[in-house]
């Protein structure tokens, strides 16, 4: 069985033209002594995310650029991006969706319907995203350099 290198975004605020959420690696459980509890923590915060509104599909129409793309599991390769002139994670077989990459920005408007990884310091942006995305990059290439399949899971 190939060994899967596994992201998760947990969104945690959906609100009405943006959607901001969490970026994790999952990795072995590890017991750590948080305030004096132990804690079995399966995953390591890599950075925050944002992405376009959140819509329900079933109940709303998709709007091009402006919608998050739906929960699922995806498989992730990184591919030269004729767009932007570089390498980038790019989510395969997104339903009703394509080209959706994960990329550098800082406001809704930036994201085109992907995800900009960076630090939800400020309402409704994310900054430093250059330097987020390099890590995610490095966190990816590592896992891809092993033999290992990359795939992230939106909740």
């Amino acid at each position: 069985m190939k060994k899967t290198f596994e992201m998760v975004l947990e969104r945690f605020a959906k609100m009405a033209t943006y959607t901001v959420g969490h970026l994790y690696v999952m990795q072995e459980p590890e017991m750590k002594c948080i305030d004096g509890q132990l804690v079995t923590e399966d995953k390591r915060y890599l950075c925050d995310t944002l992405e376009p509104k959140r819509r329900n599909l079933k109940k709303e129409k998709k709007v091009p650029g402006h919608t998050a793309i739906p929960e699922g599991r995806y498989r992730v390769l990184i591919t030269k991006s004729y767009r932007f002139q570089r390498w980038l994670p790019i989510l395969l077989d997104v339903p009703g969706f394509s080209g959706i990459r994960i990329h550098a920005g800082n406001y809704p408007g930036d994201t085109q319907g992907c995800i900009l990884p960076g630090y939800n310091r400020k309402k409704g942006m994310v900054i430093n995203s250059r330097a987020a995305l390099q890590m995610v990059m490095l966190e990816m290439t590592a896992a891809l350099d092993r033999g290992e399949e990359v795939w992230i899971t939106i909740t």
